[in-house]
């Protein structure tokens, strides 16, 4: 019996460090704020540029641009790194009305 015990402790303890290894971004994030990185975690946040144009306009690659400069940046996968937005047209067009009160419940 206690060596049915003693495998089968093996063998979870062989299976997160498994999913350790292979698989950080998969960890729940108080494991992952508690264990220690694992090699792989390199791979589950890249590095990504962030530089600008010749027209301005804000652009993030995995590859770094080799005419300008660039600003490295680490993301955290579990965080939305695409902001909102509304198109400068969209909010030109869009017309702003009060909404009328509702009769029934005055």
């Amino acid at each position: 019996m206690a060596r049915a015990a003693a495998g089968l402790l093996a063998l979870l303890a062989a299976a997160a460090a498994a999913w350790w290894y292979f698989a950080p971004q998969t960890l729940p994030v108080a494991v992952r704020r508690a264990v220690p990185v694992s090699p792989k975690a390199q791979a589950a946040s890249p590095l990504l540029y962030k530089w600008r144009d010749a027209k301005g306009r804000l652009n993030v690659t995995d590859v770094p641009p080799t005419d300008r400069p660039y600003e490295t940046v680490r993301y955290d996968p579990d965080t939305n790194v695409v902001p909102g937005y509304r198109s400068p047209a969209a909010a030109d067009t869009a017309e702003t009305r009060a909404i009328p009160p509702d009769p029934a419940k005055q």
